[in-house]
Formats: C-alpha cells, structure tokens, sequence
C-alpha cells in the first residue's frame, strides 16, 4: 500500500465518524471496480449533526406561541441570531431570510436592480444566483471562470462590462473567497455595486476580514448540506443602513418594522425567516468553529497528499485568502496522467472505493433556460433584437468548458472524517491511477 502520514486524531466531538478499520491493501491489487477490495468501507460522517441544543431551542418557541419573527420581536430567535451573525461576519446589519436564494433576490431589490440592468455572473455554480437575478427580469451576463480555483476570472470581468451595467454577483465557490481586490477595484472604478454570494461560505475570510463584508452585500444560505443548517434559510449581511432597510423591507412584504429608516413601505415578498429555523442556527452556530477548524485541518492534509500524486492537484486559492470556508473540498485531476480515463469512469472508480466523489456543476450559460429566458415575451419587450443577438454571440466561457471536464469534487460532510479517513481517499486515487490501464480497458 502506498505509504502516506500516519494517522492520526479522532474524530470531533458530536459529528458521529465511526473509526473504521481498513485492511492493510496492497496498492498492486486489483481495484474495487474490478472485483478488488475497497480501500474503505463504511459511511462517512453524517450531516447535519444536532444535540439537545435543538432539540431545547424548538421546544422554547413552540411552546412560546410565537413562532412568527415578528410575533418575537427583538427578544427572539431569529432577531438574536441576525444580532450573532452580524457579529461574526463583522457588519453592523443582518437580515435574515427565507433561503439564500431569497437573499439574493433581497439584495438585488436592495440595489434597485431590474428590467434593462445587466449583472456579471459566473458559469459555475448553482443555479440560484442566476435566477434570483432573472426574477427583477435584469440580464445574467456570464463571465468566464479562473480554471485554477473555479471562481470568476477577473482578467475576463472587464471585457464583460457595458453602459446597462449595474452589479457584479461574485461566488465565493466551495468556500473560497474571489479575487476581491481586483473584483472591488473594478467596481469602484466603474461604480458598480457587489454583492458577494457567500452562500457556501460562511467562514471564509480574505485578507482578515469575512467574506460577506467587502462588498455592498453579502448573501449567505443556511440550506440542508451547508455548514451551518436550519433546513432551508439565509441571511444579508451589510455595512449600508440603507440597504439593510431596503432588505428589510423587501422580505417582509414591503414593510419595514424599523422606525424612521426612511422606507416605510415598498414593494417585497415574504422571505422570512421562521423562529423555529432562528433557535436551530443559534445552536448550530455553538459548533460553527469546531467543525471549520477540522475542515481546515483535514483539508490542508489532503491537499498535501493529493498534490504528490501526479495528474491531480487541489484548487489553488488566491494570495489575498486568509481562510478557506470549506463547504467543498475541490480537486482536477489530469485525464492524460489516467492514461485517458474519462470523468465518469474516474468518479465511479472512486465510489468503488468508498471515496464519494462528485463531477461537480455544469456550464450554467450553456443550459436551456438560458434561450427560454431570451425568448420569453418579457425579455424581449425590455431587451432589444440587437442587445440579444450579442448576448448569445458572446455567451461563451471556454475556459469553465474545459475546467468541468477535470473538476471533481467531496462535499463538506467528508471533511469532518478522520485523517486516516483523508489518507484513505489519497490512497484510493492512487490506486485507480496505478490500475487505469486496465480500467480504461475494461470500461471502454
């Protein structure tokens, strides 16, 4: 068996990692896919974790009565946990809401953003940030991904801005932070407003300062996989008194329950946040730093274990990033050093294995909504013939087009494992590229 560190430290307290044994395995054998046994077995930690913590936070506001936000008021869960996030992130406002979807939408109606604004997007990453800007009808304009860390490309951003220009909505992917110094540069230099997508981290910080902080808004989501959950949920976090109250505003219906903030009413959705979601994330947050330490932790191991094996290496982060969130851990590998070896046979070899590993999004700006939102009655009414015609001749990222044929990924959950569990994956990489050959034979 290839040799690598020696294991070490166990599991963190409350994530449930059953410590399994691995027989000793020769790297010679065959591989799981083909009948060999698999360098681990068992399940990975589980997600999410919850203690009696939440289960005595339910309790309090279900027999509270008051289980609508606003029936709480200030003394209330969901009021507390704004007052703890904002805190955290460093930002004087907090506006929780609904999903990190709706705080999205919450943001872009802060800004005024609407019919006839342009927004930068990125291609890679989940669908919500693109339709939360097509739900004010403003036009998704994609621009090409940084291949190395999977975030937008600054050297691209430029060439992407016109005079109907309104925001840039940089995703911090996996928990890792964008180029923000370029990025805010840009802006500034061209008075557009950002809004940081941190909805996958929630920890990350560049240079000292979270993420969710730097721009005009941050958005954060508190969904089912994310590293803090209460199900579904979200948070806009900001440094704008005004943008707050807007936000404000806009999730509850368009009334702001703040006095003289100077919008009394406008107009909005309901994108609230329940009391019962506001006592899970104040329990989730007891653990918040523990589980990102050991995310930390296990991921500065992998990425010296994988970046040894030839043909595979981490995503890089920028210099500027002093903390990585972790909600990913991503990783390319090179088909050329598995002697061919698609993706999908690459991935499946894994999960024979016991490494769950994922191929990750796909190109967003080549998906069928993007022609059903070009030809749909409202857009075209807002947008001219000549300004779509453009936007489908210049819809084009190649270099997230050949990123997604080598980009694979391990979500969070994975992690919080053991080291030994982080060495298990390196081993089983190793092995698939040890016995590609044979694999790319037998698969072709």
């Amino acid at each position: 068996r290839r040799s690598f560190l020696q294991a070490g430290v166990g599991a963190a307290a409350g994530v449930g990692v059953l410590a399994m044994a691995r027989p000793v395995i020769a790297m010679s054998d065959k591989p799981a896919l083909l009948g060999g046994t698999p360098i681990r077995a068992g399940a990975w930690p589980s997600w999410p974790v919850s203690d009696s913590l939440e289960m005595d936070g339910l309790s309090e506001v279900l027999q509270s009565g008051k289980w609508y936000r606003y029936a709480a008021g200030e003394h209330g869960k969901v009021a507390e946990f704004e007052r703890q996030w904002a805190a955290d992130v460093g930002v004087p406002y907090c506006q929780a809401t609904s999903s990190g979807t709706s705080s999205l939408v919450c943001a872009l109606a802060a800004l005024d953003i609407g019919p006839g604004d342009e927004v930068l997007v990125p291609p890679y990453t989940f669908i919500a940030t693109i339709n939360a800007v097509l739900v004010h009808h403003a036009l998704p304009v994609f621009v090409d991904t940084d291949p190395d860390t999977a975030l937008m490309d600054p050297d691209t951003l430029e060439g992407r801005i016109n005079s109907n220009t309104r925001a840039i909505l940089p995703v911090h992917i996996a928990g890792t932070p964008c180029d923000l110094d370029r990025i805010l540069a840009i802006a500034g230099a061209r008075s557009l407003k950002v809004i940081e997508d941190a909805c996958q981290a929630h920890t990350a910080a560049w240079n000292g300062r979270r993420v969710g902080s730097l721009g005009d808004a941050g958005c954060f989501s508190f969904q089912n996989s994310k590293n803090i959950t209460s199900g579904d949920g979200g948070a806009l976090t900001t440094n704008d008194s005004m943008i707050y109250a807007r936000a404000q505003a806009f999730q509850n219906n368009g009334s702001s329950p703040v006095k003289d903030d100077g919008v009394r009413t406008s107009n909005g959705m309901n994108l609230r946040l329940t009391e019962f979601q506001g006592a899970l994330l104040l329990a989730q947050l007891t653990r918040n730093e523990m589980y990102t330490r050991r995310r930390e932790e296990n991921g500065a191991h992998l990425n010296d274990l994988l970046n040894a094996i030839p043909g595979v290496r981490a995503k890089r982060t920028y210099p500027g990033t002093t903390r990585h969130g972790y909600h990913l851990y991503m990783f390319d590998y090179d088909p050329e050093q598995f002697l061919g070896m698609s993706k999908a046979l690459f991935l499946k070899a894994l999960a024979a294995e016991g490494v769950p590993a994922s191929g990750g999004y796909s190109s967003l700006n080549k998906q069928p909504f993007v022609e059903q939102f070009l030809t749909s009655r409202s857009f075209q009414r807002v947008y001219s013939r000549e300004r779509l015609k453009q936007y489908r001749d210049e819809n084009v990222c190649p270099a997230n087009d050949a990123m997604i044929e080598r980009t694979c990924w391990l979500t969070q959950n994975v992690l919080l494992g053991s080291r030994d569990d982080m060495e298990s994956i390196a081993e089983a990489v190793s092995r698939v590229q040890q016995h590609a050959g044979e694999l790319v034979r037998t698969f072709s």
